[in-house]
């Protein structure tokens, strides 16, 4: 008889993974080849090759990926970004128009403003405090309304309900950025979004070690945007895969330890002399918390937070840290820190990051898997040595 896996701790584990254990091994194998053999195939895309997403590596994660976001279908991509890129080309081919949230992710915002006009697609930023304004923002071809679940790097959060019922009045697809959330703390399928995005790099693989992203929702979404990809190539390697495999089934232990940690680094530095905001939806300050209380099980591990000062202050700062290491990305067991106006936004202008919420002296935190007594021990010492 089949067994039904029900609880989040249990299919991070076990969901995809074969009942009969190859040649009795416990842990899924890399399957090291490009190709596999003609097996009768009619279609080209279901031809056994890593190109077209179908190994073996690929599929088991598919199946885990969809069932931890209890989407139909599921689809490993080469980057965070190749997920973004393919899912809105193929949903907006032809001339389409996207509805997009106002502040993203620096990769996302330039892709959208850089690259859309090339290739003869259009897009309208809709206010993220404002839902009665984006009426206004429809044309006859929009198709798409794409949103993070939190903001990347300030930390804010849209009315997420409003936006799918937005898209359902209107016919629109809803898509969400769920990197920052992680399924552990939010999933937008059971609140109705038609995809949900995430750039596996960060929270799902948690090790800094491999570059990936994915897709989950709707079947025949994730099968349209699949051929987008076949064509486009930006498939993940079986290795990666093993990788990423691996490092999702601690999911759940790593996002309950950095809930907790990130929750007492905010409160610590919303309370020092030296801290000019904080922005953490956990926080009763925050102007969302209500939202993500009632959403969210976890309010995540990002924070970010300004600092009183110029920027000589916020590079003293970051120079006396010792625990958090200054790098990109996040996500990851190790605490990093950033200055997303030097590094995730910077090909935003300064008129462009001010309008979003960046200032200069914004630092962005990556709460890891350390100590947090150790952590807040750190930044209070860095801090005190700016005052």
């Amino acid at each position: 008889m089949d067994y039904k896996i029900k609880n989040l701790e249990t299919k991070v584990v076990h969901s995809g993974e074969p009942k009969e254990k190859i040649n009795g091994a416990v842990v899924f194998p890399i399957y090291q080849s490009a190709m596999f053999l003609y097996d009768g195939e009619q279609d080209y895309n279901d031809l056994k090759y890593i190109r077209l997403n179908n190994t073996p590596n690929q599929t088991t994660l598919h199946e885990k990926l969809a069932a931890i976001e209890g989407g139909e279908a599921a689809l490993v991509t080469s980057s965070g970004m190749a997920a973004i890129s393919t899912t809105l080309l193929t949903l907006l081919e032809g001339g389409g128009h996207l509805l997009a949230q106002d502040s993203l992710y620096g990769g996302t915002h330039g892709f959208i403003t850089n690259d859309f006009s090339g290739l003869g697609l259009s897009y309208s930023f809709i206010k993220s405090n404002d839902p009665d304004s984006w009426q206004g923002e429809i044309k006859p071809n929009s198709r798409v309304i794409y949103v993070e679940s939190i903001t990347n790097p300030t930390i804010q959060i849209i009315d997420l309900q409003a936006v799918v019922n937005f898209a359902k009045k209107h016919d629109l697809i809803s898509v969400i950025d769920n990197t920052f959330a992680s399924p552990v703390n939010f999933n937008p399928i059971e609140m109705g979004f038609d995809l949900v995005i995430h750039s596996a790099t960060k929270y799902l693989n948690g090790h800094s070690d491999i570059v990936a992203g994915c897709i989950v929702g709707r079947g025949k979404l994730v099968e349209k945007i699949t051929h987008k990809l076949n064509h486009l190539g930006g498939s993940l390697d079986p290795h990666a895969c093993f990788l990423f495999q691996r490092g999702i089934k601690t999911l759940v232990l790593r996002l309950e330890r950095q809930n907790r940690s990130a929750m007492a680094l905010a409160r610590f530095l919303e309370n020092h002399p030296a801290v000019k905001k904080v922005n953490y939806p956990g926080l009763e300050s925050h102007p969302q918390h209500a939202l993500a209380k009632k959403w969210f099980r976890g309010f995540g591990g990002m924070i970010s937070f300004e600092i009183k000062g110029e920027m000589d202050d916020v590079t003293d700062f970051l120079n006396n840290l010792n625990i958090p290491l200054l790098a990109p990305s996040l996500g990851g067991v190790e605490t990093l820190v950033v200055l997303p106006a030097v590094s995730s936004h910077a090909s935003l202008t300064k008129a462009e990051r001010k309008k979003i919420g960046i200032a200069d002296t914004l630092v962005r935190v990556s709460v890891g898997i350390e100590s947090a007594e150790e952590l807040i021990a750190d930044f209070k010492q860095a801090l005190e040595k700016i005052l």
